[in-house]
């Protein structure tokens, strides 16, 4: 990287300078200290990390951070310093001020409003307002995927449980943020989203899935923003262990930060480390070594969080290691670079120095305390009201009083409320190493939130309110007391799936509810998750249920409003649950336009490069060989047998296709082949409008008999692709519920030999396919094919048979092999082989994707019968040969059927992609339009 860039300003060719550049420091206190004075000047540290130790009020901030830019100013640093903090709202910030800093939704809040407009605007708002006091660069967005949501720390800091969502939600924080001039940082790569914790604070947390499992989950959403020019990305501290990789410590392994950071996601941007002072690795490794380690595993900027003997300690490590030769000069200026890079894109002294500062949110406070509202108005979530509880204000009478409980939290970042309590104010209470995993700068107790929130609830109830704490000693008297005396009860639960008394608690009161309204008591139960939506999620038997997703102070208050009927609640649950809810919000719906080859082509290569950026390796080669001419069979000249229409879903504004789907007409059946929507616009019925414009217009063909889903022509899929297990059986669902049959799919397989010079007929197999005296011989064109396309009429599908058409049309490249009865010389069978430059592998990617030179053996016919077996064996053997007469070096077996799939794999044949063929009847596909136009 660094020999494209322009050389160097010769100050850099001081080791010391550049040596400098490639820390990322913080320190304690809200002034400039004696310490990070003396890295500036001396040790020429050039990026510094912001916590809450170091920021009281927006003024201060901007008056330290204006200050550390004037020591580096007058100290001689060419280019200012990299300033940066973490901002990601919800229950994390580092910066609080409620005279100008707003506070908005966690990531899983603003996922619940189900608005990537309000995510962009959000993280748009927050940074404009970092920004203003002279911050750079914000530690965000986190882009982890919680695998097993549950049981993780990171909880409601990041989107929630879906890739795609994760990515589309972590996207567009990004650009909110880039387009206020901050650069990015995504966090934590590879993924803390699940993570092993083993107890001991000097064990690393572990993860355990492999890099496959990685590949279709985790790393999607990091791939993604990658493509999308993410600035940073911060590498964790944890380890790695499974089959492929035996890890201590990702950001320390090259492994995870060359190879598969940057060699396999083509990150080229800045890469930090996880602080180094972290207790488990400093314990393991010790600071010196873990700063070489870092940097030879290909970190640019080594974090160390505040200690100033230990940051000395890691900066003469590093001197050490290239004195040692463990470090090169060039890997020094390779990471220099990077930075220096990255500061030309968000600072200049003229900014640094510069800051806009309180005048600017003065600006912008007001326009931005009504997005806040917005924002958890819009999150606020219903998750379930069986009984119709909600809102208070209509069930409740007037006299009857409501109970709050409410947990003794663990930490809770400062608020109007609780930034006044001393720090002894709350009792003390245990913190796990799991816990101390959920952010550093969480520092004070929350019971002054919840404090707020009672009062709260009692001027809305005129007095009526009992409030107290609930602990893990379970329900004492006094609860019992409270409980009988209220009409309702409300219980406040924070992460009940980790802190198990508060689920033990909530379900003791549950039942004492139930009981009591069984007696003729009327006892009403609210449950309101102010963390982790998965404290309840699933159990039913809590009847009412509500989440805020974090418990600030502005969280709380959303909260009230939406009890006592302000605003109807319209969030919904983030990721899977989102998706398995059954009461969903109408879907939106999306012009559907007809495809113009000329406006859209293009359009549709973006598409599809785009899809197969984020598909697992094992679906990639369906599409790594498509184009946009694979779907038109006509585009060159009509066809009597096909008709063919496609449909685009697009922005008209910058032509970019965001929806594909080809469909096609053979002789009574209607087949759709395939639909594609661009992965950043996922889960926004887009797919949804294309399938039901799709069936509509192959429900208006004249005498339609079914319709298919895939089809072997274009064959770009077969079918529903089944390499990724859970996917196919979530897409098969969704097909379930509008109109496909799935109990009753056709399995469809391409299978290869890869390396056909040194495959070798299976012992035996010349011999019986000899024994049958069965005939064998190649035809190219259409001379003598009669009896030929006869055959395939009759016994396969008829894309099928077109494919066998265009086939004999290709005579250059193409033949076809037929198999004759020894009896009456009829035909048993047939075979289409082709070479390299046959007109079908436009058709057909896997012909461009399977290898170097591909030979294809493609849609075998062959009639039911006692010898069919050894049909096919000669059918695939004298392919096969064909294919090493062509010097092709991999063999490639298309539309192969269930029954066929074990005789070549006992031929030495290997499944390359495997599909499900679906089906639906006309008069149900009609239903389920009807259905999804008409909802109830």
């Amino acid at each position: 990287m660094a020999g494209s860039e322009e050389p160097l300003d010769p100050l850099w060719e001081d080791l010391d300078w550049a040596i400098g550049q490639l820390f990322f420091m913080g320190f304690d206190g809200v002034e400039v200290t004696p310490q990070i004075r003396t890295l500036i000047e001396q040790h020429h540290l050039g990026s510094i990390l912001l916590t809450t130790k170091n920021l009281k009020t927006a003024q201060q901030t901007a008056q330290l951070v204006q200050d550390l830019q004037k020591i580096a100013r007058q100290a001689g640093h060419p280019v200012p310093l990299l300033i940066a903090l973490d901002q990601e709202n919800g229950g994390v910030n580092s910066l609080y001020d409620e005279d100008y800093i707003c506070q908005f939704p966690s990531a899983m809040g603003v996922a619940a409003t189900g608005s990537l407009e309000l995510a962009y605007e959000v993280a748009n708002a927050t940074a404009k307002e970092v920004a203003a006091v002279g911050v750079n660069m914000i530690m965000g967005p986190v882009l982890d995927v919680l695998t097993n949501a549950r049981y993780q720390p990171l909880g409601v800091r990041t989107t929630g449980d879906d890739p795609q969502e994760v990515s589309q939600y972590g996207i567009a924080a990004m650009n909110g943020y880039k387009d206020a001039g901050l650069t990015t940082c995504g966090k934590h790569f590879p993924s803390y989203g699940n993570l092993d914790f083993l107890g001991s604070s000097l064990d690393m947390p572990i993860i355990t899935e492999t890099l496959e499992q990685l590949s279709l989950g985790a790393l999607v959403p990091f791939r993604n923003a990658i493509r999308e020019g993410l600035d940073a990305m911060m590498v964790g501290g944890c380890a790695i262990a499974n089959a492929g990789m035996n890890v201590m410590h990702a950001c320390l392994s090259d492994q995870v930060v060359d190879d598969l950071l940057r060699n396999d996601l083509g990150f080229n941007g800045v890469t930090i480390s996880e602080c180094l002072e972290m207790e488990a690795l400093s314990h393991d490794i010790g600071v010196r070594g873990g700063t070489v380690m870092a940097v030879e595993a290909g970190c640019d900027l080594v974090l160390l969080c505040r200690t100033f003997a230990v940051q000395q300690e890691a900066i003469s490590g590093l001197k050490l290691g290239i004195d040692n030769g463990m470090i090169s000069r060039e890997r020094i200026n390779i990471s220099l670079q990077r930075v220096l890079t990255l500061k030309s894109r968000c600072t200049s002294w003229q900014q640094a120095l510069n800051p806009p500062g309180i005048n600017q949110l003065s600006t912008l406070h007001l326009s931005h305390l009504a997005l806040s509202t917005k924002a958890y108005d819009n999150s606020i979530t219903v998750m379930r009201d069986k009984s119709h509880l909600l809102p208070l204000s209509n069930t409740l009478y007037p006299d009857e009083e409501l109970l709050l409980l409410t947990p003794l939290v663990k930490p809770l970042p400062a608020s109007a409320a609780t930034k006044t309590m001393s720090d002894n104010a709350g009792r003390p209470v245990a913190v796990s190493m799991h816990d101390k995993w959920q952010h550093r700068s969480s520092i004070m107790s929350g019971e002054g939130v919840f404090r707020e929130l009672g009062r709260s609830l009692a001027r809305q109830r005129h007095g009526k309110l009992l409030h107290t704490s609930y602990t893990a000693n379970g329900v004492r008297p006094v609860h019992e007391n409270l409980i009988n005396r209220a009409s309702a009860i409300i219980i406040v639960t924070a992460d009940a799936n980790r802190n198990l008394y508060q689920n033990g608690f909530t379900k003791h009161v549950a039942m004492m509810c139930s009981m009591l309204s069984a007696g003729g008591k009327k006892k009403s139960l609210i449950v309101v998750s102010v963390s982790s939506p998965y404290d309840f999620a699933m159990d039913k038997s809590i009847g009412t249920y509500v989440c805020t997703f974090d418990f600030t102070e502005t969280a709380m208050s959303a909260l009230v409003r939406a009890l006592f009927g302000d605003f109807v609640p319209q969030g919904t649950l983030p990721g899977t649950l989102r998706k398995g809810r059954k009461v969903q919000k109408s879907r939106q719906h999306w012009l559907v336009e007809s495809w113009n080859h000329d406006r859209d082509h293009r359009g549709l290569q973006a598409l599809i490069e785009a899809i197969g950026k984020t598909a697992p390796p094992n679906q990639k080669s369906a599409l790594s060989g498509a184009t946009g001419s694979s779907f038109e069979l006509t585009a060159t000249e009509p066809s009597e047998a096909v008709e063919e229409s496609h449909f685009v879903v697009r922005n008209s504004s910058t032509h970019a296709l965001y929806g594909f789907c080809s469909t096609y007409f053979y002789q009574g059946v209607g087949m759709i082949g395939a639909i594609f929507v661009d992965p950043a616009k996922r889960n926004l019925s887009i797919g949804h409008s294309l399938h039901q414009r799709a069936v509509r217009g192959l429900l208006q063909n004249p005498g339609i008999q079914k319709l298919q889903l895939g089809l072997g022509l274009p064959a770009v899929y077969l079918g529903v692709p089944m390499s990724d297990l859970s996917e196919g059986a979530r897409l098969k669902r969704w097909f379930a519920s509008n109109g496909w049959d799935i109990l009753s799919p056709q399995l469809l397989y391409t299978m290869t030999i890869p390396d056909i010079a040194n495959w070798a007929p299976p012992e035996g197999l010349l011999q019986n396919v000899q024994r049958v005296s069965f005939g064998f011989d190649l035809i190219h064109g259409r001379e003598n094919s009669e009896t030929v396309l006869d055959l395939v009429k009759a016994h396969a599908s008829p894309e099928v048979l077109e494919l066998y058409r265009l086939a004999l049309d290709d005579s250059k490249a193409c033949g076809i092999v037929r198999a004759k009865s020894p009896v009456d010389g009829s035909l048993v069978g047939t075979v289409i082989i082709c070479r390299q430059g046959t007109q079908l592998a436009t058709f057909m990617p896997v012909l461009h994707s399977a290898g170097e030179a591909v030979g294809g053996i493609i849609a075998p016919v062959i009639p039911p019968g006692p010898q069919a077996t050894t049909v096919l064996q000669g059918l695939a053997l004298l392919g096969i040969r064909q294919n090493k007469a062509h010097r092709s070096t991999t063999c490639v077996l298309n539309w192969v059927q269930q029954e066929d799939r074990d005789v070549l794999l006992g031929m030495g044949f290997d499944v390359l992609e495997a599909f499900e063929e679906l089906s639906c009847v006309p008069a149900k596909a009609s239903k389920a339009v009807y259905s999804a136009a008409c909802p109830e």
